[in-house]
Parts: C-alpha cells; sequence; structure tokens
C-alpha cells in the first residue's frame, strides 16, 4: 500500500517565490518537457518538473533542502522551450534565492541586502566604521588618514593605514565565514535526509573522509564550468562566468600573497610593476571587468529570461570592484593622489561589502551549489 503524506501548502512561501523572480510559477502544467529536456538534469529523480510541482504547492521544506535546485546552472534551456512560458529556469533561480536566505544568519540582514532600498545604508554601514575607528584611534595618538599630494610617492598606506584595514576586514571575513559554516551544516543535513526519504541514495550517514574526497573529484567540473558548457541556450555566458571566477580567485590569491609579505617578511608596498604577483593582480583585475561587462551584455540581450535584483546586485558589485582597483593603481601610477586616495577609500568599502555579505547575496551560490555537486558525487547519483 502506498504512503499517506498530508499536504500543508505554504501560500506566503509561493508568494515569495514569485516575488523573487518566479512570476510565471503557476503557468506550469506539469508536461514534463523541462526535464526531459534539461542536459544535466541526473537520471534519477530528475529535474526541474519535481521542483516545479513541489514550488506549485508550496512544499517549502521540499525545495529548501533539496540539492537539486542547486544542481541547476540556469542555463535556460528549459524556460526557452517550455510550452507554457512556465520559465522553469527563472523559478528555480527565485528559490535559491530564498534558500539563500533561509540558511543565512541573521535573516534581517540578508532581507535587506537583497533589498535595492537598503543598498545606500549597507553601502554606508562600512565607510561609517572605518571612519569612526580611524577618529577614535587618532584620539590615542595614531594618526591616519596622512594626505600629501605633493608628496613624491603616492602611497595608499599612509594615508589609510594597512593593519587598519586589516583590523576591519579579517574579523568581517572571518564572521563571513562563521555564517557560512553554520548554514552550510544545516543545508548538507537537510539534502542528506531528503535524499535518503526520497530515495536518491540509500547511505544512512555522510562519512566526512568520503565527502571530501568527492569534493576533491568535482574541483576540475567546477574550474573548467563543464555543466555549463553542456548548456545550449546560454552558452555563451560561459565564459563571462570563467573570467568573473578566475579574476576573483586571482586576486584572492595576490591579497594572500602580499598580506604574508608585510606581515611576515616587513614588505611593505607599493610594490613594482615588475612583480610577477602584480602581474598576476593586473590580469585577475582585467578579467573581473571584462568579464562582468559580458555579464552584463548577455544579461540584457535575454529579454526573455528574467533578471532579479540579486543578479544585478553581483555583477555591479564586481564590476565595481574591479574599475576601482584598476582605477586607484592606474591614478596612483599617474601621479594623481586625490583621486587616487579617494577611489582607494571606495574600493576598500566595496571590499568590506564583498566580505560582508557574500552570505546573503547570489554569490554565495557558489558555496552552496559546490556543497550540492560534491554530495551528488559522494551519493554516486548519476
Amino acid at each position: 500500500m502506498a504512503d499517506t503524506y498530508r499536504i500543508e501548502p505554504d501560500i506566503n512561501f509561493i508568494k515569495e517565490v514569485r516575488t523573487l523572480g518566479g512570476q510565471d510559477l503557476k503557468k506550469c502544467f506539469q508536461c514534463a518537457t523541462c526535464s526531459v529536456a534539461c542536459p544535466i538534469s541526473p537520471e534519477n529523480k530528475p529535474f526541474p518538473r519535481k521542483e516545479m510541482i513541489a514550488a506549485s504547492w508550496g512544499l517549502k521544506d521540499k525545495l529548501i533542502g533539496n540539492a537539486d535546485i542547486w544542481l541547476c546552472h540556469n542555463c535556460g534551456d528549459c524556460t526557452a522551450i517550455c510550452p507554457r512560458g512556465a520559465k522553469p529556469g527563472d523559478v528555480l533561480a527565485a528559490i535559491r534565492s530564498y534558500a539563500i536566505t533561509e540558511y543565512a544568519t541573521p535573516k534581517a540582514l540578508a532581507k535587506a541586502v537583497n533589498d535595492p532600498k537598503k543598498l545606500p545604508v549597507l553601502l554606508a554601514i562600512p565607510a561609517i566604521i572605518f571612519l569612526v575607528l580611524g577618529f577614535v584611534l587618532k584620539a590615542f595618538g595614531i594618526h591616519w588618514l596622512n594626505f600629501n599630494p605633493g608628496g613624491d610617492m603616492i602611497v595608499h598606506a599612509n594615508f589609510f593605514s594597512s593593519w587598519l584595514v586589516d583590523l576591519t576586514m579579517i574579523p568581517t571575513f572571518l564572521g563571513a565565514i562563521a555564517i557560512f559554516a553554520l548554514g552550510l551544516k544545516r543545508f548538507l543535513n537537510d539534502i542528506h535526509r531528503n535524499a535518503v526519504s526520497e530515495g536518491k541514495t540509500d547511505k544512512k550517514k555522510i562519512d566526512s573522509i568520503g565527502f571530501l574526497q568527492a569534493l576533491i573529484r568535482i574541483i576540475p567540473a567546477i574550474l573548467k564550468h563543464n555543466k555549463f558548457n553542456e548548456c545550449t541556450e546560454n552558452r555563451d555566458r560561459a565564459t563571462a562566468h570563467m573570467m568573473v571566477f578566475f579574476g576573483f580567485i586571482g586576486l584572492f590569491i595576490v591579497t594572500n600573497i602580499f598580506f604574508i609579505a608585510l606581515y611576515v617578511f616587513q614588505q611593505h608596498g607599493p610594490y613594482s610593476q615588475l612583480n610577477p604577483v602584480k602581474w598576476l593582480a593586473n590580469a585577475a583585475g582585467v578579467s573581473l571587468v571584462i568579464g562582468s561587462f559580458l555579464m552584463i551584455k548577455n544579461r540584457l540581450s535575454k529579454t526573455d529570461q528574467g533578471v532579479r535584483y540579486a543578479d544585478w546586485y553581483l555583477i555591479g558589485l564586481a564590476l565595481a570592484l574591479g574599475l576601482s582597483g584598476m582605477l586607484t593603481e592606474m591614478t596612483r601610477l599617474g601621479g594623481l593622489a586625490g583621486i587616487s586616495y579617494a577611489l582607494y577609500f571606495i574600493h576598500l568599502i566595496l571590499v568590506w561589502c564583498l566580505f560582508a555579505y557574500t552570505p546573503f547575496t547570489k554569490l554565495a551560490h557558489l558555496i552552496y551549489r559546490t556543497v550540492a555537486m560534491t554530495y551528488m558525487e559522494y551519493a554516486e547519483r548519476k
């Protein structure tokens, strides 16, 4: 005899999904065209048809703790051929956005980050932190904001000391990691429980060693964007995504190298343009800027696919980070002290926003999707 389930639709969840970009959800008449057409959907319990059904019924628990919503790369193939215009790709993107907020703490900050009206306040927070901290230190005789446009060399560390920057950035970065850790612990427990109940895996308990081995196996696929390249409708987006992705990785590597150079080897900047690490920094910055512009071009050309504030926030932040960083360096080399110092301060604000708000933005999908893909590999679900 078949099991009996009592369905209790969450109407507010349905409304929220439609607000976040899944406004065409109710057009779905469950024909399964999307699941058949999807080139990356698993053979066992394929998506996104079952997710469209669950979303229509407001089955929040079956979706938020579901790895399959993250296996979708929103390539647009299902949206392009949907006979009803239900846009399954946009619906799953909306569910992912909801899930990021659901697993993040605190919820109020998560909602603020995804509210365009709160953007000025969010940008003002790091500016105030830097200024207040600086003036407090100045009261104790520790000088900062040494603005000397007539000097022989523009040194950003003299304008805003490196250790003051790190005193602000490092706790913010560690706080973001802690938020991710708390969310991912719940997320991994949820997707495993749902996978067991839905027959996607026969593993009763997650083995940490086996999970780590699965992560190592899927890293090459992530770096090469294999899943993106299997799609057809938005395959051209893979190039832009890879440029932004590797741009961030390159700049992260550069930041850590210079951090070690400063605090371990006491080598203070500015560093020579002939330094190989500077080559990597410049290449990563250019990759970030060009990739961001390509993302904007691709988004604007796909008028049939929804673009949400979360999308524009991420693209805008990546572009602003790349441009402010490159222009700060160019104006320093050009001797434009006032402009360079102003751009540097703006760049610091944007870097702080990247660290502090990442657990609540679309950029968090890099972490959640990696965990979901690793779980699928670990569960041997093909």
